[in-house]
């Protein structure tokens, strides 16, 4: 709908309060690289959109590596899909949601595999809470801690010889092995969300 300065006239003061407040939202999300966008109409509900940006030292082997993550919030729960662009033709990922963006990436939950196809991009969507109350809890047994908040998204090489195949770990003797996957021998981190803050990642702005 174009909106005229006549149509604003005619709207009030009101009106230019409630357009100017609006204005200031989306600006505040952009400034995180968190945008949003209506998604359903039917049901009202709205996209929150933001990146994943390459992890440290990845852009050495892989420069276009990137990923992007849409959340709709529903009654229940939500459903998030996530892209991946820039990645090695016909490889594996593991995306999890995480404490915080970097090592040592704390409390760690898993999503789901993408898997990136002959033009180097692939997607998954799951269902769950992503929004400002995902958290994890462990009040007894193996391990214990208190409710702890992710707020973050990363994904990892699903194969560990593949970024050290790529050049990703210069130096390294052998590939290096992380437990990010369901066998818990995956490669290292690819794509993360660390454009937000440690303790504030991009799930945190995000409600229901």
């Amino acid at each position: 709908m174009h909106i005229t300065l006549l149509h604003i006239r005619r709207l009030g003061r009101r009106a230019i309060v409630m357009i100017t407040a609006c204005a200031a939202i989306i600006t505040g999300l952009t400034a995180y690289g968190l945008t949003s966008a209506s998604a359903d109409p039917r049901a009202g509900s709205i996209t929150f959109t933001f990146r994943l940006v390459a992890s440290p030292g990845i852009a050495r082997c892989l420069p276009y590596a990137r990923g992007q993550a849409w959340v709709t919030p529903n009654s229940l729960n939500d459903v998030m899909k996530v892209q991946l662009w820039g990645m090695p033709a016909n490889s594996d990922f593991d995306l999890f949601v995480i404490q915080h963006p970097d090592k040592p990436f704390g409390v760690s939950w898993y999503q789901s595999d993408i898997r990136a196809g002959s033009n180097g991009s692939g997607e998954a969507t799951v269902q769950g809470i992503f929004d400002k109350e995902t958290f994890s809890v462990s009040p007894g047994g193996t391990v214990t801690f208190q409710p702890t908040h992710q707020f973050h998204l990363g994904v990892w090489f699903n194969n560990p010889n593949l970024p050290f195949n790529l050049g990703c770990e210069p130096g390294a003797k052998a590939p290096v092995v992380t437990p990010f996957n369901g066998e818990q021998h995956a490669g290292i981190q690819v794509v993360n969300t660390a454009d937000f803050p440690d303790n504030a990642g991009p799930l945190s702005k995000i409600t229901r």
